[in-house]
C-alpha cells in the first residue's frame, strides 16, 4: 500500500492550498481517509477525516476553513485549506484504514497506512 501526498507549499496568511493524497494498493472506496499534522516540536494531531460513507469530521480549529473530500474514481483524498493562519504551519500527513470506527476516528492508532508528509508553511 502506498499513499502519496502532495500540494504543500508556502502561502501568506489568509491564503489557500489544496493537498492531495493518492492511495494505491487497497480498495479506496472502502477506506476511511484522514489528514493529520505535526507542528514543529509537537506531536502529530488529527485534522480531518472522511469515511467510506462520505461523512466528514474535523478538528475544531479548522472547522469552516478546511474541507476534506474524496474522489473514489481517482483513489484520492483532498484537503482544501482556506483562510490559512500561521498556526496551520505543519507537516501534513494523509492516512487510511479500513478499520476505523467513530470512537477512534481521531486517533493515529486507528490508521495503518501513512503517506510521507507534505510541508505547509503559512507566513504572517
Amino acid at each position: 500500500v502506498q499513499l502519496q501526498a502532495s500540494g504543500g507549499g508556502l502561502v501568506q496568511t489568509g491564503g489557500s492550498l489544496t493537498l492531495s493524497c493518492v492511495v494505491s494498493g487497497r480498495t479506496f472506496s472502502r477506506l476511511t481517509a484522514a489528514w493529520f499534522r505535526q507542528r514543529p516540536g509537537e506531536e502529530r494531531t488529527f485534522v480531518a477525516a472522511i469515511r467510506y460513507s462520505g461523512s466528514t469530521h474535523y478538528e475544531d480549529s479548522v472547522k469552516g476553513r478546511f474541507t476534506i473530500s474524496r474522489d473514489n474514481a481517482k483513489n484520492t483524498v483532498y484537503l482544501r485549506m482556506n483562510s490559512l493562519r500561521p498556526e496551520d504551519t505543519a507537516v501534513y500527513y494523509c492516512a487510511s484504514s479500513s478499520s476505523v470506527i467513530l470512537s477512534n476516528l481521531r486517533s493515529q492508532s486507528a490508521y495503518y497506512d501513512w503517506g510521507q508528509g507534505t510541508q505547509v508553511t503559512v507566513s504572517s
